[in-house]
């Protein structure tokens, strides 16, 4: 989160692919290095931890820039979505990698050591594959930035404008893009209902399952166990195929209207609250139930990745994209999956202290708690229907730039 904002800066004036390269060099480096610390030194391994958001941070906010380079709009949504089609396949396949290598050889050290080969894939194929220099689109102009310089090509030949702008001049021309604003905030509502649901669902299922008498009362570390796995199998299944059906629609509804893609995320984040408080409400009843609304939910959040990413690339000028990837990174973060789990737990526990600590008010503390999530997602909604009254007029200004 922290770190998104320097690579936004250092993407926007120097080489994306050779920042690109050592971010996941580091990453890989980091990881790797963290296999070898021992217990005694476990402070050090929280922070080799920690540093792999650095990484994380190289190819979340370069990486949507590159690939808007390189493909024009009617294919760019496509590759987008596959792009982020891969977060939850990537989570799923780094349990599964790391377990089976654990396994194999009776050492948990192992999994922090086969990751790191996936890095390395990925630095091998940005090499051979990704061009050293990608030209900056837009449907008007294409623009090349070196060092901050931005030189666009005028209609006579030898003509050119150069515009120089400071990492400050480019936040406060962001700040009055209102398209980025507002779609930037809905995404920050979409980030906070997914870090709440990411953190409390299974403990939240598990609750009801006892109230239901289902369960048995068991250890913490053992009570989730299975609610964990099969939650996680519905958010790699809702994530890959929202993600694919958002972009689909995208394509598809842009050709008749040129506000699809904030409508699109608007109706999906309506519905997905709405999906989200009746799996809330059914708890008590049937568990089953509730997973189905909840794979739901899900799936209309993981709708707009893809969307809401490209319609920052085409409501932002290309030599800000990096720098408005990064604050849309730090705002989504800082105010949504960073504090909702806590925000969540906080307000629980309000409610049970005042009431006796039975299991039921252990589930209804959590349920009232939960219905936060359900309208943060009716405010997101709303976000997106405030970006579809800006998004035409601020596309056609980052065209003209």
């Amino acid at each position: 989160m922290l770190a998104a904002p320097v690579f936004g800066y250092l993407g926007d004036r120097y080489n994306r692919k050779i920042i690109l390269g050592a971010g996941i060099f580091f990453w890989s480096g980091v990881t790797l290095s963290s296999s070898f610390i021992s217990e005694l030194y476990y402070w050090i391994f929280f922070l080799s931890r920690g540093l792999v958001g650095i990484g994380t941070a190289s190819y979340s906010t370069i990486a949507p820039t590159i690939i808007a380079d390189l493909f024009e709009e009617g294919k760019r949504t496509t590759m987008l979505s596959i792009f982020y089609l891969f977060i939850p396949v990537g989570s799923g396949l780094g349990y599964v990698l790391a377990a089976g290598m654990a396994g194999l050889t009776g050492d948990w050290h192992w999994a922090f050591r086969i990751t790191p080969c996936m890095g390395g894939l990925a630095l091998v194929l940005l090499i051979l594959l990704v061009p050293h220099r990608t030209q900056r689109r837009t449907a008007a102009h294409r623009a090349l930035s070196i060092s901050g310089t931005i030189r666009v090509a005028a209609e006579k030949p030898g003509v050119h404008r150069t515009a120089k702008t400071t990492w400050c001049q480019d936040v406060i021309s962001l700040a009055k893009n209102w398209s980025f604003v507002w779609s930037s905030l809905g995404l920050t509502a979409m980030a906070f209902v997914t870090g709440a649901l990411g953190v409390w669902v299974p403990l939240f299922l598990y609750r009801a399952q006892l109230v239901q008498g289902t369960v048995s009362p068991c250890l913490q570390e053992t009570c989730n166990s299975s609610n964990s796995l099969i939650f996680g199998g519905i958010t790699i299944g809702t994530g890959m195929l929202g993600v694919i059906a958002g972009a689909e629609a995208a394509r598809r509804l842009r050709k008749i209207n040129n506000k699809a893609d904030p409508l699109i995320c608007a109706t999906s984040m309506f519905i997905s609250a709405l999906c989200l408080y009746v799996a809330l409400m059914m708890a008590k009843t049937s568990v089953l139930s509730t997973f189905i609304f909840i794979a739901f939910g899900e799936l209309f959040l993981s709708v707009n990745w893809a969307v809401v990413t490209d319609i920052l690339l085409y409501v932002v000028t290309p030599r800000r994209q990096s720098t408005a990837i990064a604050l849309q990174i730090l705002v989504s973060h800082l105010l949504g999956d960073a504090g909702s789990p806590y925000l969540i737990g906080i307000i629980s526990n309000a409610i049970q202290a005042k009431n006796d600590g039975s299991s039921q008010w252990s589930f209804q503390s959590m349920q009232y708690s939960f219905i936060v999530c359900a309208f943060v997602g009716v405010f997101g909604g709303a976000f997106f229907l405030l970006t579809s009254l800006y998004i035409e007029e601020d596309r056609k200004e980052a065209e003209q730039l």
